[in-house]
């Protein structure tokens, strides 16, 4: 025996069987108000990765999940399905068609500014890495956020998506200088 065995990662057959052709269409092409929530995913000396999988999922405009769980109560928005996948290109690149969330109630009388979950898969991740995004033109939204404010507020703007065409965008990296935050969930 030459040695132990070595362990096992996320690695670059992940997106075999975990894609499907309209992935990262949350809401379908022709959804009026639809947009591309997009960017690049970096890895710790900076340099995009080429075969990482981003997920998404988001309430709909009026801040309802199609979902049971929804404590409003189930709610489905045609042409919406809230969930999202897609691969990341040979430039890191990634993009998802979707609707910009509603509000969600937090609890008394708080709310949860428009936020998107996002789940990234990547090469040497032993498990997905949880984070939101969040949207720059929600500036008032954003200042009272209860999950926002506990974020140290020299790294929030890690979770703020910028407006851009053809809709906001925003990178992800994994580590380092520019580290976007992630939560343990």
């Amino acid at each position: 025996m030459s040695g132990s065995t070595p362990s096992q990662t996320v690695g670059p057959y992940l997106h075999i069987g975990l894609e499907w052709e309209d992935g990262a269409y949350v809401a379908e092409p022709e959804t009026p108000g639809a947009f591309w929530l997009h960017g690049c995913l970096f890895d710790g000396a900076d340099e995009p990765i080429a075969d990482g999988m981003i997920e998404t999922w988001q309430a709909d405009p009026e801040g309802r999940f199609d979902h049971p769980d929804d404590p409003r109560g189930m709610r489905e928005t045609p042409g919406f399905r809230g969930f999202g996948r897609c691969s990341t290109d040979a430039e890191g690149r990634w993009s998802i068609h979707t609707l910009k969330p509603g509000p969600l109630p937090a609890g008394g009388t708080e709310t949860e500014a428009p936020h998107v979950d996002m789940s990234v898969f990547a090469r040497g991740l032993l498990q997905r890495l949880v984070t939101r995004i969040y949207f720059a033109d929600e500036e008032t939204a954003n200042a009272s956020d209860p999950v926002l404010n506990g974020v140290d507020a020299g790294r929030r703007h890690t979770l703020i998506a910028k407006t851009s065409e053809p809709g906001f965008e925003i990178d992800i990296h994994l580590q380092g200088d520019n580290e976007t935050v992630f939560f343990n969930v």
